[in-house]
């Protein structure tokens, strides 16, 4: 469970000011970063990799007691994937942000040369929270300081142990003084304090309506933001779908971390042909989990207990609109104190309800009957959310059709919640899951400024063909290479080319 005593000898917040000090600090050690190659900026974050496994016990111990999912969650969703995205960053990064030439557009621009570049924002702020309180910074910080930035950290108040667990990993490393910053300050000041203290690229993870008013307070400053918001997923059930992996994959994917998982699934549209059967199966591990904090436990409690009140407000508006409870685990709402909720199937589902609008971060699933593949794809692009969704079926060609025409940003095919965890893989949604990417080149390419430079390389040059002075010989050679670039058959764009070459050698006039 959440560790309430931490919190309560957690040191008094700092203040807006405090935090544009640190950004201000932050600015300064980042301009020696910044020059570093980012092989050696690799090179010097690479410990971290091995702090992990050697700490793995202490730190999967401390994220199971902040935020409640058991210790084999916290080993497999948060710790496994932080270290391999560390070593895919490291590896990957000197690659992604090698200055490269670009290819040239048009043989009559062959005196132009272009190359790409990156350069690091400067202080990049990173708002975190509180479900996957260790490894969703984790990405974030790793790619930040390989790219050259700054960064200030701010995690969820629920979860400040794990806060100050990163701060003592990346405050290790011997980084320039202020580089790195760990803060505490309360969630509702944390992004005006970062957006007023001038941080050059904020990344918030939070709810939707969190992110609307990040975005209006960025707007006057044209501040760069990276949201990953809320997600109301749906995972389709084909006819051919193997059934026992499918219920295998949605309990885990629904009620893994007590269903606290932005991409965890939320609506699963089952061809009606298998509906029952399907169900059946999902309903006799639902009331096989094991709810508690053991090893052998299945399912940890809530993070919270305003979460719990919450998702039991949505599930009572589900049950008085007429949705049914098809099946729950055992002994686990043991009262109003209680963060454990017990794992819950609701079926009699209408598109009014909550399970079906919006997004119920907590252990329950809807089950939806359908009757074609056409009708679980509107329903599941219904939603203004698209964060993440799922195929099941055997025929994975026909399972790849259906997700290219879902509207989410990561589609998975008989699986569901882990692309989270290949680091390679872009993360983000469509609609109100968000904007920008995180993870992957994409989340690399998020953490830099790109830059082209385009060189002369004709020699001797005085000047461009379409400079000034004008006149009509101008005029007519510009046409005449539009005519050469464009023209409606291969004969007129020879035909232009002695136009062209009547205004080749304007280059060397004086």
């Amino acid at each position: 469970m959440s560790n309430n005593t931490e919190k309560e000898m957690a040191p008094p917040a700092v203040s807006s000011a405090d935090v544009a000090a640190r950004i201000s600090a932050g600015r300064e050690a980042q301009r020696e970063w910044g020059r570093l190659s980012v092989s050696r900026r690799a090179k010097i974050l690479k410990p971290v990799a091995a702090y992990l496994a050697d700490h793995g016990e202490e730190l999967s111990d401390l994220i199971s007691r902040e935020n409640g999912k058991v210790k084999l969650d916290a080993l497999a969703t948060e710790l496994l994937p932080a270290a391999m995205a560390m070593a895919y960053y490291i590896k990957q990064a000197p690659r992604v942000f090698r200055s490269r030439t670009i290819r040239g557009g048009s043989i009559f621009m062959f005196n132009k040369k272009s190359r790409m570049e990156y350069r690091p924002y400067g202080v990049v702020g990173i708002i975190s929270p509180w479900n996957y309180p260790f490894s969703i910074p984790f990405s974030e910080i790793v790619m930040a300081l390989l790219a050259g930035n700054g960064v200030v950290l701010k995690v969820a108040s629920d979860t400040l142990g794990i806060g100050r667990a990163l701060d003592k990993i990346f405050s290790s490393l011997g980084l320039p003084a202020g580089l790195f910053s760990y803060v505490e300050i309360p969630g509702k000041e944390a992004g005006p304090a970062f957006i007023s203290g001038g941080v050059d690229k904020l990344f918030f993870t939070g709810s939707t309506a969190v992110g609307r008013e990040l975005m209006a307070l960025a707007a006057p400053r044209l501040l760069p933001l990276v949201l990953e918001l809320g997600g109301a997923d749906a995972a389709v059930i084909r006819e051919d779908a193997d059934l026992g992996r499918a219920a295998a994959g949605i309990l885990w994917a629904g009620f893994s971390n007590a269903g606290q998982s932005c991409g965890g699934v939320q609506r699963v549209l089952v061809h009606r042909a298998v509906y029952e059967p399907f169900l059946a199966k999902l309903s006799v591990l639902v009331g096989a989990l094991r709810i508690g904090s053991s090893m052998d436990s299945d399912m940890g409690p809530m993070t919270t207990l305003r979460q719990k009140e919450a998702v039991r407000g949505q599930i009572k508006t589900c049950l008085d609109m007429g949705a049914r409870i098809a099946a729950q685990s055992p002994g686990a709402d043991l009262g109003d104190d209680s963060l454990f909720a017990p794992a819950m199937i609701l079926t009699n589902v209408t598109d009014e309800m909550p399970i079906m609008m919006d997004e119920i971060f907590g252990p329950v699933v809807g089950v939806i009957p359908v009757e074609d593949d056409r009708e679980a794809l509107r329903i599941a692009n219904a939603s203004s959310y698209g964060l993440t969704g799922s195929v099941w079926s055997r025929d994975r060609r026909r399972a790849k059709e259906i997700a290219r025409e879902m509207n989410a940003g990561a589609i998975m095919v008989n699986d569901h919640l882990m692309s989270h965890g290949l680091a390679e893989t872009p993360w983000g949604g469509f609609g109100d899951s968000g904007l920008g990417r995180t993870h992957g080149a994409m989340g690399l390419m998020e953490m830099v400024k790109p830059k082209v430079v385009v060189d002369e390389i004709l020699p001797g040059i005085k000047k461009n063909i379409w400079w000034q002075p004008y006149s009509e010989k101008v005029y007519r050679g510009l046409g005449a290479i539009l005519t050469a670039v464009a023209g409606s058959s291969i004969g007129r764009r020879i035909g232009a080319l002695p136009g062209v070459m009547k205004i080749f050698f304007r280059y060397w006039e004086k």
